[in-house]
């Protein structure tokens, strides 16, 4: 999955270190996934993250995925950022 926040109130590249880092943190805690910023690393009010979740059910990894967007949408940063946009692909063998 792709998720794409805006940072509005964040203004260096410090400050979006810190969100990214905080949110990367409680979703690999919360959700036990993979997340990276994958995109944007220069861009300090949007961060791009990739979160990933194997499973052996893909029904049950679209679901993991879409807990993961409802949780970042509703507390993205603990409000600091915003979700603007949300990309799901599941892969099956």
């Amino acid at each position: 999955m792709r998720l794409t926040l805006h940072l509005p109130e964040n203004h260096s590249l410090k400050g979006k270190r810190q969100v990214v880092q905080s949110l990367t943190h409680r979703l690999r805690r919360t959700f036990n996934v993979a997340v990276a910023e994958v995109e944007e690393q220069d861009v300090w009010q949007v961060a791009v993250l990739g979160v990933a979740c194997v499973s052996n059910d893909a029904r049950h990894a679209d679901e993991m995925l879409a807990k993961v967007a409802n949780w970042v949408a509703e507390d993205a940063g603990g409000g600091e950022a915003l979700l603007a946009r949300h990309e799901i692909e599941v892969i099956s063998a």
